[in-house]
């Protein structure tokens, strides 16, 4: 693989397009040391899709059981008086779950949003993510006040000039250690160039700085960067859902079998002007250290972008994987799994056959981000069909990893032995 990336990136640097079908793209996740185990679900909880059991891959002595049932259940952070919030953007509404011996017990503090989807936490301040605007609450004794828009007029289906062509709206937010705030904004769809020079611009991750004030770029050409998390060191990563139907740029047709494996998902560190290439240029190859090609139907003659000069991609995982939710761990799970990125894997919508939803994991090693592991699978069927489709993976304050779900309608509790 070594070398047929470097036979890559030398044919980037002379035409952009050569050589690009010989590599391979991410294979599966590796799952060696996970076991399938049964869903644990208290019968007040037995609603389908657990009307009848199912099973999981996780780590050998690990548990899973169903911790709370919240319908399409999105984004998850835990608050300081440790409860756990979801996003629910479905509903406009931010659900408070606060553990309760052997259950857990909802309350609704934010209503009547527009679409919340991305959450977090700098202290007692909780911002949320609205399809139209970043908000900052109060937050105390599970009651979020004060609220105030601190990025207002951000592009969603109601904007004038988009007539409800918004393919995604929904958006998330981080808050670095220096008290920055970056937030998401999705492209409209899968290959509109406009949005490049739209005002404010879409498919960029943006940035108020510590303090306050205008929100500026701080990436640009991230298609989707719903994964939206700050590393161990104070760096930014986003989790970036890539292109469909992207032509062979040998062939220059969208041939299915060239399309299901391409672009691979990235996986990206920002730095201030971090350019993602969307959408003149795509990673290829992987599974790290992705170069980027030229996109054959938007970007021909290399006019638009010189991909070649794009810093390749940190990490991937497979073409269409959707990856959603990202968070950070450190010295709360168990190794191999004590440091790293977790990241819900939605699973794709038009790959056949599909790929399929988990919650990967990818070790944190030397400042940067090790190949994706499985640390939850077995939420598909042989026959592509699902039970379950993951959004995000947080831990919580008690070692355990919470994980949402938008497909079952439920929050899983996955413990590792002895806990």
């Amino acid at each position: 693989m070594r070398d047929c990336l470097r036979r890559k990136r030398i044919g980037a640097a002379l035409a952009g397009i050569v050589l690009v079908a010989a590599c391979s793209t991410p294979s599966p996740a590796p799952t060696a040391g996970l076991v399938a185990v049964t869903v644990q679900v208290d019968p007040d909880l037995a609603q389908a899709p657990f009307d009848e059991p199912r099973q999981v891959m996780v780590p050998a002595g690990w548990t899973m059981s169903v911790w709370a049932r919240i319908p399409k259940a999105r984004l998850a952070a835990w608050a300081p008086d440790g409860s756990m919030l979801v996003s629910v953007p479905s509903s406009g509404q931010v659900v408070r779950i606060q553990p309760n011996g052997a259950g857990a017990r909802p309350t609704v503090p934010l209503e009547g949003l527009d679409q919340p989807h991305g959450l977090a936490f700098s202290g007692s301040t909780l911002y949320v993510a609205e399809s139209n605007q970043i908000d900052a609450y109060d937050y105390a004794d599970g009651k979020a006040t004060n609220g105030r828009a601190i990025a207002a007029g951000l592009p969603d289906a109601k904007s004038p000039d988009l007539r409800s062509a918004y393919s995604h709206t929904l958006k998330s937010v981080a808050v670095g250690r220096d008290g920055a705030v970056y937030f998401s904004i999705g492209s409209t769809g899968n290959i509109t160039a406009d949005d490049r020079s739209a005002n404010p611009p879409r498919a960029t991750i943006m940035r108020i700085p510590p303090g306050g004030g205008p929100a500026a770029p701080f990436a640009t050409g991230v298609r989707n960067g719903t994964g939206l998390a700050i590393g161990p060191d104070g760096s930014v990563w986003t989790a970036v859902n890539n292109r469909d139907d992207v032509a062979n740029p040998q062939t220059r047709e969208a041939s299915p079998d060239y399309v299901n494996d391409h672009p691979p998902e990235a996986l990206a560190r920002l730095t201030p002007g971090r350019e993602l290439g969307w959408p003149f240029c795509n990673p290829d190859g992987g599974p790290a250290n992705l170069p980027f090609i030229r996109d054959v139907q938007t970007n021909a003659d290399g006019s638009k972008l010189d991909c070649a000069k794009l810093s390749p991609v940190e990490q991937s995982l497979g073409a269409h994987a959707a990856p959603l939710g990202m968070s950070f761990t450190e010295n709360v799970l168990p190794a191999p799994y004590a440091a790293g990125a977790l990241v819900g894997v939605h699973g794709s919508w038009n790959r056949q056959s599909p790929r399929a939803p988990e919650v990967a994991f990818f070790p944190w090693q030397n400042g940067g981000l090790g190949n994706q592991q499985t640390l939850i699978g077995g939420f598909q069927a042989e026959d592509g069909t699902r039970w379950g489709r993951p959004v995000a993976a947080v831990t919580g304050p008690d070692g355990a990893v919470y994980i949402t779900d938008d497909y079952a309608d439920a929050v899983y509790r996955l413990a590792p032995p002895g806990r």
